[in-house]
């Protein structure tokens, strides 16, 4: 007989020659195993020989996996510890997903199963940008300065924002009329990304457009109706404002002041000079003096003739006329309705050379230069192609390639 077979942890199953009984007599085999969660360590089968002793000898260890790593910005929580069989569940910090197997089991061979999961930062970052704003523009201008705090941004991982950048104006920046919408993205380590969005909207508070008054025009500043816009009445050669001269568009929309007229300038003929007579046109009106014989002249007749047909024209080119018809003592001077002294007729011939004994006339531009004169009747085209072509300024240029020929 030998020793009985005892396995801590396992089991022995014997077979005798002699019969079930005769567990560790003579020439009895015997089998050995371990229980769940257990590794034989020696042979697995042992006989009892003549020496009264076994073959050989073995004996269970427990089966035991190797301790996992850690895992970058994770961590794992294992049932058993690394025994047979132990769980690991795997989970990650807040901010970043795990990516590969969850869990792993310790298996009866000693390995886990599967492989190591990492934690990746796979979640954008926060952003929130500033609150959309509505502005006016400001006086006088089109446009509005607007400044805004930069958006809050937060990473959900480690914390890191790698890069905000902004797409528009930067905070500061000078915004025109109408919608403008600003957009940040900002970047983390890992290159997520994520995006808010605002609108500027900048208003141009304005006044009803003002029209200009009759015989006249407006020169007005910045776009000519919006708030902090100043509006200046003038008024054509020959024709004096009535009123105030200057409005300005509110911040109520409403301007300052009523509109003004243009009404003929008033022409005073009670004077003692020619000179005082003519600084009255200064600047203000060319002058057309025509002198002739007598009123039955033909040459007259024919002259007041053709500029009665195109008075529109005359004024349009800011003329008035002078008439000086006849011989002393029955001389008579006029401009339109307005009767001249005879001392004023003397002196205007003598200041521009006019003779009584034959039609004659002399054109005087806005500063009472002599410009042309005429020994017969001037045709009334040819009259105004030499207006156009050298007395008009810039600015009756300007205003006649505006307005056109109302003739």
């Amino acid at each position: 007989w030998g020793p009985t077979l005892n396995i801590p942890r396992g089991e022995a199953t014997c077979y005798s020659p002699r019969g079930s009984s005769y567990r560790s007599s003579l020439g009895t085999r015997c089998e050995l195993s371990c229980t769940r969660g257990y590794r034989l360590v020696g042979p697995s089968t042992v006989q009892c020989l003549p020496s009264r002793r076994w073959s050989g000898m073995a004996y269970c260890r427990q089966i035991r996996c190797h301790v996992l790593p850690a895992v970058l910005r994770g961590s794992y929580v294992c049932s058993a510890g690394v025994q047979m069989d132990s769980r690991c569940d795997y989970s990650c910090l807040p901010g970043y997903q795990l990516e590969g197997d969850r869990s792993r089991i310790c298996m009866e061979d000693g390995r886990w199963s599967g492989s190591e999961p990492i934690c990746v930062d796979m979640e954008p970052p926060k952003i929130r940008c500033p609150d959309s704003r509505e502005r006016i523009a400001e006086p006088g201008k089109l446009t509005a300065t607007v400044y805004w705090d930069p958006p809050r941004v937060k990473d959900s991982a480690d914390g890191i924002i790698k890069r905000v950048m902004l797409r528009g104006p930067e905070p500061g920046s000078e915004f025109p009329e109408g919608e403008h919408v600003i957009r940040y993205t900002a970047y983390d380590q890992a290159y997520n990304r994520a995006s808010c969005k605002f609108s500027i909207r900048v208003q141009v508070r304005r006044c009803p457009v003002l029209k200009p008054p009759q015989n006249g025009y407006l020169s007005c500043t910045s776009d000519g109706n919006n708030y902090g816009a100043t509006c200046e009445y003038l008024c054509d050669g020959g024709y004096e404002r009535q009123g105030t001269s200057l409005r300005v568009c509110q911040s109520t929309q409403q301007w300052t002041g009523s509109q003004p007229l243009c009404a003929p300038m008033q022409i005073n003929t009670a004077v003692n000079s020619a000179t005082s007579l003519l600084d009255q046109f200064h600047e203000k009106r060319r002058l057309l003096v025509i002198s002739a014989p007598d009123p039955s002249n033909r040459y007259y007749k024919l002259q007041i003739s053709m500029l009665q047909q195109v008075a529109c024209g005359l004024d349009l080119r800011h003329v008035t006329t002078i008439e000086l018809v006849g011989q002393p003592p029955h001389e008579v001077g006029r401009i339109r309705e307005h009767q001249l002294s005879l001392s004023i007729i003397e002196e205007l011939r003598q200041f521009l050379h006019l003779t009584r004994s034959h039609f004659n006339a002399v054109l005087l531009d806005k500063a009472g230069t002599d410009r042309e004169r005429y020994i017969s009747p001037v045709n009334p085209d040819e009259l105004f192609v030499f207006i156009d072509t050298y007395l008009l300024s810039e600015q009756e240029a300007a205003r006649r390639a505006q307005s056109g020929d109302p003739c």
